[in-house]
């Protein structure tokens, strides 16, 4: 099974290895399961998540896969790349997610790019975990690096930690 190359990807260390591209309102924040007008998650070992506030509030990780220990000829032979990530809302907040994913060169120019469009929770209907994900594939030699970004913000311009719920993300390649 490939593992998972995001570090921290639920929360436990915080904000360690992510860069906060926007950081918003009350900025990101870091909560226990499942927080104040929360759902139970699908996997018991997950027990943090992170979220965001009133403003938009994005965080990214810039993966190398040279460091990572892949080599040239493996990452040329263009193995599927599969990114994942759950996200939530509140039970009584509307929230906007959105995730962007690139596979990028050595130059970290875009080889091929994934976005999952903004996405609105309405409390009045089912905000509970869902999970998107995505396998890149055919996308030429040359990748050498991967980019996963995801966030969002509440909809009712709450003050406090009221919009999208995300953890569990993930990146793997399968050599």
């Amino acid at each position: 099974m490939a593992r998972n190359l995001l570090k921290n990807p639920s929360g436990n260390e915080q904000l360690e290895s992510w860069e906060l591209t926007e950081n918003g309102g009350n900025q990101w924040k870091v909560e226990d399961m499942p927080g104040d007008c929360g759902h139970d998650f699908c996997n018991e070992e997950v027990t943090k998540y992170f979220v965001t506030s009133f403003e938009l509030c994005l965080k990214r990780q810039v993966i190398d896969l040279i460091e990572e220990g892949y080599s040239p000829e493996q990452l040329d032979a263009q193995p599927p790349v599969t990114v994942k990530d759950w996200f939530c809302g509140r039970t009584d907040c509307g929230c906007t997610y959105q995730m962007t994913s690139c596979l990028l060169d050595e130059n970290q120019e875009v080889l091929q790019e994934y976005i999952h469009d903004p996405e609105t929770l309405d409390p009045e209907a089912d905000c509970s975990w869902r999970q998107v994900t995505h396998t890149f594939s055919d996308y030429g030699p040359g990748m050498r690096f991967i980019s996963f970004e995801h966030g969002g913000r509440d909809t009712s311009y709450w003050e406090g930690w009221f919009g999208v719920r995300v953890t569990g993300s993930s990146v793997t390649v399968e050599v």
